[in-house]
């Protein structure tokens, strides 16, 4: 009999994505610098909260659609912008499709291997990710070419300081992709002629340049060429942050907030959003967990503006305990990858439906009948469970209600 093409968890995908893949390809999906402590933390620290759940007055119909930047999603969960997606011919492309076709937002990586405006079409409710890179006349040409484009909604990824070095090794990626360095490559790539037949099929290469990052008139760069560029930028000020937003004009998401003081900075700077992340454990090792940190950031700046989260999220239930800490929304990475990787636009779509089906039953067997009414009542947080950086409130255990009502 043939293996059922649907997967019923993330963890299933990423078996298969593992088997699909060339070792350099799934290396560069795998999290983590350093020990990867703080990767293993992002989804170790979801399974220490536990659910309340109610035994009666259940509700026959469940809302999960929400609002992020004024746009409705069916769900709180978000694509996260993530770089080069060269697991599958149709890239960003496939995963903006999916997006689309389950109604929620796309979020697009400067580093994508697809152009805004191809992504764009496929999915119009895209947000643009972009780094601190190269000089401001550089940065205003891609955020006008993201506007033109119809991008909804900047997204700004500050948490990385160029850590690198992985104790079980990090992958030999090349710098291009052609058919000298393919036969170099043969013999990682000839165990998994599924992934090599699409791209006979699609009747291209592996893309590793970078068109979001192309000059006008000039050929889109190599990622390391574009990684060369933001490396030599220097980091921005709180004030290069509130000229973004401002040369933007419109809705803004500041992605890397660990502290409760850089959340309140955020807030001064005229952001409209933040995403508590941790680059997915890819930036200093030892970081707390996202989920950890969480509760006091939403408690100190959740009535002023969006507060989301992202890191370790492989369930719907782990959407469902976010929102119940603060979190108005989520944003997957991995996870979606994973799917991509499996099956292309399906296997996205199929992460997708993994997540929705398992915040719907969490909003079900919590006696809720809306994501908006998740609060701290529905989990049992471990004592010392939450980290306060930054200053923040004596108290580092959740609070409810919050706020402000997160239909808002």
């Amino acid at each position: 009999m043939g293996r059922n093409p649907w997967f019923e968890t993330v963890a299933e995908a990423q078996r298969r994505a593992r088997r699909q893949l060339p070792g350099w390809a799934y290396g560069a999906l795998v999290a983590g610098s350093e020990r990867g402590r703080t990767a293993a933390d992002n989804t170790e620290a979801f399974a220490e909260l536990g659910f309340a759940p109610r035994l009666v007055g259940h509700h026959a119909r469940r809302d999960l659609s929400t609002t992020v930047l004024g746009i409705t999603t069916s769900m709180p969960v978000l694509i996260s912008p993530t770089g080069v997606q060269a697991v599958h011919p149709d890239g960003e492309v496939a995963v903006a499709r999916a997006a689309a076709n389950r109604g929620v937002i796309m979020g697009l990586s400067a580093f994508a291997s697809k152009p805004v405006e191809e992504v764009t079409a496929a999915n119009p409710d895209t947000f643009f990710q972009m780094f601190w890179s190269g000089t401001r006349e550089v940065m205003v040409q891609r955020m006008d070419r993201a506007r033109a484009a119809g991008a909804k909604a900047l997204i700004v990824t500050l948490d990385w300081s160029f850590s690198n070095g992985r104790d079980w090794g990090s992958p030999a990626i090349p710098q291009k992709v052609d058919w000298r360095v393919m036969a170099r490559y043969a013999p990682g790539v000839l165990p998994h002629p599924a992934w090599l037949l699409r791209y006979v099929r699609a009747r291209s290469l592996p893309d590793l340049t970078t068109p979001n990052f192309r000059q006008p008139g000039g050929p889109a760069p190599t990622f390391f060429g574009a990684y060369h560029e933001w490396m030599q930028t220097p980091p921005p000020t709180w004030d290069d942050i509130k000229w973004l937003g401002e040369e933007w004009g419109g809705p803004l998401m500041l992605k890397g907030v660990t502290r409760v003081d850089d959340a309140r900075r955020a807030v001064d700077a005229g952001v409209s959003a933040i995403s508590v992340s941790n680059h997915g454990g890819n930036n200093l090792d030892t970081t707390p967990a996202t989920i950890r940190v969480l509760p006091p950031i939403a408690r100190a700046v959740g009535d002023q503006i969006e507060v989301l989260l992202d890191g370790g999220i492989r369930r719907g239930g782990d959407v469902a305990k976010a929102l119940a800490l603060g979190a108005r929304a989520v944003l997957i990475g991995r996870a979606y990858l994973w799917g991509l990787a499996a099956a292309g636009q399906a296997g996205v779509e199929n992460v997708l439906d993994i997540m929705r089906g398992g915040l719907d039953s969490a909003v079900l067997g919590l006696g809720h009948a809306s994501v908006h009414e998740l609060s701290p009542d529905d989990l049992a947080v471990p004592d010392g469970f939450t980290r306060v950086l930054g200053g923040g409130p004596a108290d580092a255990g959740p609070a409810a209600p919050w706020a402000k009502d997160r239909r808002d």
